[in-house]
């Protein structure tokens, strides 16, 4: 027995040598990895964009890569150095940032690059990698919308196969020419109260066919204006005497030709439709105001051979003739009718000259009207009313130079 306290440990050895407890000894000796501490790794340096980089599976590292302990003290196993590797997945000699100083007010950018790198463009948000540029490229134009197809037109149809595009009023038109040539003649002699009604119905589908030869319809007060500058002219001839026509027929067309400048430039359309509606009102007023030369005529007789020489040209030219043959034939025929006609009125033998300009006039109106292919409505108009109304001078100038 003894006075002093019991103690459960057995008495140390003053000179026994101390051994630091090491937790990776048994381990180690055993060639085992110690297990890793979950949720905190002491070897880990802090990565702001460590979420960013995809988890790598953790290989298993050699067991001569550890310490050893070997008399007590802590050194490494004797065997070839090894370079120590660190596997953890936020670890990157690439692109760790060290710490910087706080940037200036404005840049919220955390980090800046190794010396040598060329600096991330900043996001909108300021933080964070930005996506790097992609080098510039050819720019593709977007493709150009495929413009609609449309029909083709009657005269881009006879062109892509070969055909002509100037195509004669036809023998129906003809035939109204010759009627309305034969109500001329029949109203001649009545005078010229009697002559005015075949007149104005003359300028009124000249005018009407002249807009619409033109591309221009509906036009209706441009229409409405050229008949109303020949229904003015008509008034003048009747309300003067026969030696003052020039006069009444130019003052007429010129203060028509400025009223149809007028009412073309109230017009909101562009400019270049402007002047080339322009050009078509005032040639409408022009030949209305020339139609009424039929009215004009000191000669009742002037009229009638004039107004059947053009009868027998257009009935002429419609007949299915060789195209060189066509036009002398017609122009043949309506000297022949001077010559029949001459002989009925007194007019004699210089009827025939007469018949005959009034036959090349019927033939150039004739042509004109043949420039919209096919259109059977101009046909109806302008390949009605232009021969009579071309001859009209013919008939008002040898007329009184025959008369």
């Amino acid at each position: 027995m003894t006075n002093q306290p019991h103690n459960g440990y057995g008495p140390r050895e003053p000179y026994e040598p101390y051994e630091p407890h090491d937790p990776y000894g048994s381990y180690d000796q055993q060639g085992v990895q110690p297990p890793a501490q979950p949720g905190y790794d002491a070897y880990q340096p802090y990565d702001p964009y460590a979420q960013q980089q995809p988890q790598q599976p953790q290989q298993p590292q050699s067991p001569a890569a550890w310490p050893t302990t070997q008399g007590g003290q802590q050194g490494y196993a004797q065997q070839e150095p090894v370079t120590q590797t660190w596997q953890t997945p936020t670890w990157d000699t690439q692109t760790w940032q060290q710490p910087v100083a706080p940037a200036p007010a404005g840049d919220h950018s955390y980090g800046s690059p190794w010396p040598g790198e060329p600096e991330p463009a900043p996001q909108a948000h300021g933080f964070g990698h930005a996506p790097q540029a992609q080098p510039p490229g050819p720019v593709e134009e977007p493709p150009a919308p495929a413009a609609p197809e449309r029909p083709m037109t009657a005269a881009e149809k006879a062109k892509a196969e070969g055909r002509p595009q100037i195509l004669a009023p036809g023998f129906r038109p003809a035939v109204l020419t010759t009627v309305l040539a034969v109500l001329l003649a029949a109203a001649a002699p009545l005078g010229q109260f009697a002559l005015v009604v075949p007149v104005a119905l003359l300028q009124a589908v000249t005018a009407a066919g002249w807009f619409r030869l033109n591309g221009m319809w509906p036009a209706r007060q441009g229409i409405a204006l050229a008949f109303l500058g020949g229904v003015a002219a008509d008034i003048g001839l009747l309300a003067t005497d026969a030696d003052q026509a020039p006069t009444v027929l130019m003052g007429t067309l010129g203060v028509w030709v400025l009223l149809t400048l007028v009412l073309q430039l109230r017009s909101h359309a562009a400019p270049d439709e402007r002047l080339y509606g322009l050009m078509v009102a005032g040639a409408s007023a022009a030949l209305t105001v020339v139609a009424a030369g039929h009215l004009a005529a000191t000669s009742s007789d002037a009229v009638v051979i004039g107004a059947v020489g053009v009868a027998v040209t257009a009935l002429a030219r419609a007949l299915p003739l060789p195209k060189i043959a066509s036009p002398v034939v017609a122009l043949i025929a309506a000297a022949g009718s001077g010559v029949a006609t001459g002989s009925l009125t007194g007019f004699g033998t210089s009827a025939a000259l007469l018949a005959l300009a009034a036959g090349g006039c019927a033939l150039a109106g004739l042509r004109a009207a043949s420039y919209d292919y096919p259109s059977r409505f101009v046909h109806m108009t302008a390949g009605v009313a232009l021969p009579l109304m071309a001859a009209a001078p013919a008939v008002y100038v040898l007329g009184r130079a025959l008369g």
